[in-house]
């Protein structure tokens, strides 16, 4: 059954309490998962990840169906849930435990089994958590400022929404290194900027899509943001390589059915929801014979960062303007 965030409030009505949570923005999920376990302060948490429970089915088996003197009964979060899951979700619900269980996944599309299960199941919870837009993290950012009684400009705050990406998680490292900073004093706007910098960098994977599809503003904006070491360079090669050969296949099925809806949505392994446009840009952007030299060429700069390793940021960054300058 598909059910929105704010239906969580009532979790204590639900008969049954085994919910799949699954979307990129973990702050959210995090935020809803405290919630819950405030609102069941009895309750003892209980953390998995999917490959504790594949190894030992039995001691997974004996903690939730065995309760405690001491605890009512308890919240277990399960990490990383994949479909393999799915006949352990049946045996949890042959043994009619009373905890409230979450399996916590990464962004699903609609082919997946387990997404499928959940949402199909009557007795079973299915809750998305998408990235969050800019209202709703603008608004968490302002009542941060005034619970803490932090003062910036409206400017800076428009800095602190664009390098969150959507993600609570993101937000809250961003916010709590600004409290740290501040201690209840005013923030210029350098000393912010030499914060937010201080974040985890962009996605690399982000960067190599954006230069694929040629968005010039922002390629050169994360190039800008980031603080790239020597391994990162390689590893923005691999990116690269990677989605390279995953857009020459792309083209070439394209150039084969010339309907891009189906090329995207049968694609092998599958593109999520939140990546189509951009790659139904870069199909756009490239043809099949350039592709076969970007990968060349690609293939060459690998080989030559690994003998000019001191050289490397130099090298990637002429590459990827290279790229943003060339017309295909």
């Amino acid at each position: 059954m598909i059910l929105k965030n704010f239906n969580l409030d009532n979790i204590k009505n639900f008969q049954n309490k085994i919910f799949l949570f699954y979307g990129d923005n973990e702050g959210f999920k995090n935020d809803c998962i405290l919630k819950i376990y405030n609102n069941n302060s009895k309750y003892n948490l209980l953390n998995y990840n999917e490959k504790e429970i594949l190894e030992n089915e039995d001691n997974f088996y004996f903690n939730i169906t065995h309760a405690s003197l001491f605890e009512e009964n308890k919240i277990i979060i399960i990490k990383k849930a994949t479909d393999r899951l799915l006949e352990i979700i049946d045996n949890i619900q042959e043994k009619k435990t009373e905890n409230i269980i979450i399996l916590n996944s990464d962004q699903l599309d609609k082919r997946s089994k387990l997404r499928s299960f959940f949402e199909k199941h009557k007795d079973y919870y299915c809750v998305a958590f998408y990235p969050d837009d800019q209202q709703t993290i603008s608004k968490i950012i302002f009542n941060f400022l005034k619970k803490n009684n932090i003062k910036i400009s409206p400017k800076d705050i428009n800095l602190i929404v664009s390098k969150c990406n959507g993600d609570r998680l993101n937000l809250y490292n961003e916010l709590n290194k600004i409290k740290s900073y501040v201690l209840n004093n005013n923030i210029s706007s350098d000393v912010l900027r030499k914060l937010i910098n201080l974040s985890e960098d962009y996605d690399l994977s982000k960067l190599v899509d954006n230069c694929l599809a040629t968005n010039k503003k922002e390629t050169l904006n994360i190039l800008n943001e980031n603080n790239f070491t020597n391994e990162d360079c390689l590893l923005i090669v691999r990116i690269f390589l990677q989605k390279s050969k995953r857009l020459l296949n792309l083209k070439k099925n394209y150039n084969k059915n010339q309907n891009l809806e189906f090329t995207i949505s049968s694609a092998k392994p599958p593109i999520f929801w939140k990546d189509k446009d951009i790659v139904k840009k870069q199909i756009h952007n490239w043809n099949v014979e350039n592709i076969k030299v970007l990968i060349y060429r690609l293939c060459k700069l690998e080989l030559l960062l690994k003998k000019n390793i001191n050289n490397s940021i130099n090298l990637i960054t002429n590459f990827l303007i290279d790229q943003l300058l060339i017309k295909n």
